[in-house]
Formats: structure tokens, sequence, C-alpha cells
């Protein structure tokens, strides 16, 4: 017989580390995978086609990709073939050094929104703003002193 822990509630929960950093990262991340994959799609070509389908207009190749090889910590040239991929998919299309979304890259982006944000509303009801806006700034510095050690590490 298998037993699961219980799920700790918000006012029980443990000091953010590490370890608790991550196991909300993959759960948000789970979720987005799953609407993902019912329309074929992959959580790195979503994080790559948000930034294009909220432009204005098109935006430089290089620039995206540095962007996004940011955020993933991803190498240059793996997100060089998610923009690729997107082109194929007809939800992207190049002019040049840029890329901008296609109609269609819009209307995917939308779809998927529309799908996660009644989602995200659940997971975040109830959670003060203040809470929300501590831990925001909390996260905020802890990523920029990893992406500082990161750095260091990789010089």
């Amino acid at each position: 017989m298998t037993t699961t822990a219980p799920t700790p509630t918000y006012s029980s929960a443990p000091a953010v580390d590490p370890r608790v950093i991550a196991l909300a990262h993959y759960a948000g991340r789970a979720v987005l995978e799953h609407v993902l994959a019912r329309h074929g799609a992959t959580f790195q070509q979503q994080i790559t086609l948000r930034p294009l389908a909220i432009a204005d207009g098109p935006v430089e190749r290089e620039a995206l990709v540095g962007q996004v090889a940011g955020a993933l910590k991803a190498d240059t040239s793996e997100v060089q073939g998610v923009i690729d991929e997107l082109i194929a998919k007809g939800l992207v299309a190049a002019d040049g050094t840029s890329v901008h979304a296609t109609d269609a890259g819009r209307e995917f982006h939308a779809t998927v929104t529309g799908e996660t944000s009644p989602i995200s509303a659940r997971i975040y009801a109830g959670i003060p703003a203040e809470d929300l806006a501590a831990a925001g700034r909390v996260l905020t510095l802890i990523a920029e002193r990893a992406d500082a050690e990161l750095a260091a590490l990789t010089a």
C-alpha cells in the first residue's frame, strides 16, 4: 500500500529554499506543458513565441535568441532551433534579421493564455497581494544572485 505525504497548507509551508522554488516551478510548468501538449507545442516554443506574440512589431532575431537563452539558461543554438520550429509550424515568420508572430502565432498564444489564465487564477486565489509582492521581490533577488553565480561559473 502506498501512501502520499499530505500537501502542506499555505499557513504550514516551509521557508523558501531551492527545493521549494523548484517544486513550485515544476508544478506550474507541468500545468502549462499539459495545455501545450494538447496543441502539439513545447514549453520552449511557448517561451520563445510569447515575446513575439505580445510585441508591437518585429523583433531582431538575435535579441530574441539572447532573451530566451538567458531566461531558459539554454544554448543559443538550441533557441535558434526553436525559432526554426516555430517558423516551420507557421507561428513565426522571418523577415531579414527580424522575426514576428504570424496571425496563427498570435492566435495560438491567445488560445494557450485563455486556457491557462483561469488555472493560474485558481492557483493564486486567496494569496494576499502583499505576500505575492514579497515573493516576487525575493524570487527576483534569488534569480539575480543565481545569474551572477552562473556567470562566474561559466566565465
